[in-house]
């Protein structure tokens, strides 16, 4: 996919790290040790001896440490990626039961694809059962939607109910979910009730409901879209059911405007 080898690098290197400090170490550590056999066995370790083993296993762990939560983050990164292609997923299959609608506004598709989520009911309150519909990188684990959903229409106004999955031209290039923002000025979602209180705030059609661009951040009160939960980016779910990785300084409002066919022709 178009990010996925800028992940795989940042992996590798990582690992190369770790396997290169493991081996510096154990080298030097068996140095030590194996000299110290010679000696007599009556003999205990000096302060120095012990302070140079201290200090080899201190530098191990602040060589492994940084490798390993990088590590930690990359495989959350992975499950909330996992998560989004199922629900693209689930989209497509409802376009199919639907007569090729996809739901594009509230929360209310939060509810409408429990059913092609290995759900066997779909009971308002279940919704919080499926865990699919949570990020691991999520700040605040009380937040039951960590993702947003494209209702852009015409940069001026959303859309108002469902679309045809048929009138995108480019559904593989276009965004359907995103992470969903997290700060002050984004509710918590606990319950069913504050679902269908704050539906509007999933929906993503407006210029500053985006990240700003590089390192500015000027749009604090408007944006939903998360600007670095993954890294320096969020990831993202496609129309075509696929879902990658997305850089803040490649996210755009063309990645969310519909391009449909009826505007190119």
């Amino acid at each position: 996919m178009m990010f996925r080898s800028h992940v795989e690098d940042s992996a590798f290197s990582a690992q190369r790290i770790i396997t290169l400090a493991c081996v510096v170490s154990y080298a030097r550590i068996s140095a030590l040790m194996k000299r110290l056999r010679t000696k007599s066995t009556t003999k205990a370790f000096t302060l120095i001896e012990l302070l140079v083993v201290i200090a080899i296993i201190a530098l191990l762990m602040s060589i492994l440490m940084p490798a390993l939560s990088k590590a930690s983050e990359q495989a959350k990164a992975a499950v909330c990626r996992s998560n989004l292609r199922q629900i693209g997923l689930a989209a497509v299959l409802y376009a199919e039961d639907n007569k090729d609608l996809v739901l594009r506004n509230g929360g209310y598709w939060i509810l409408a694809y429990m059913p092609y989520l290995g759900r066997q009911n779909n009971l308002p309150e279940d919704y919080r059962e499926i865990k699919i519909y949570n990020c691991p990188s999520h700040p605040d684990k009380r937040q039951t939607v960590d993702y947003v959903i494209n209702s852009w229409k015409d940069d001026f106004d959303e859309v108002n109910g469902p679309s045809k999955i048929t009138e995108f031209r480019t559904p593989s290039q276009t965004i359907y979910l995103a992470d969903n923002a997290y700060g002050s000025w984004r509710p918590i979602i606990n319950n069913q009730q504050e679902l269908e209180e704050h539906d509007a705030i999933f929906d993503v059609w407006r210029l500053d409901h985006l990240p700003a661009p590089g390192d500015i951040e000027e749009n604090y009160g408007e944006r939903r879209v998360a600007r670095d939960r993954h890294l320096v980016g969020c990831n993202g779910a496609f129309f075509d059911g696929h879902s990658e990785y997305i850089p803040r300084r490649h996210m755009s409002a063309l990645m969310w405007r519909p391009q449909r066919i009826s505007e190119e022709q």
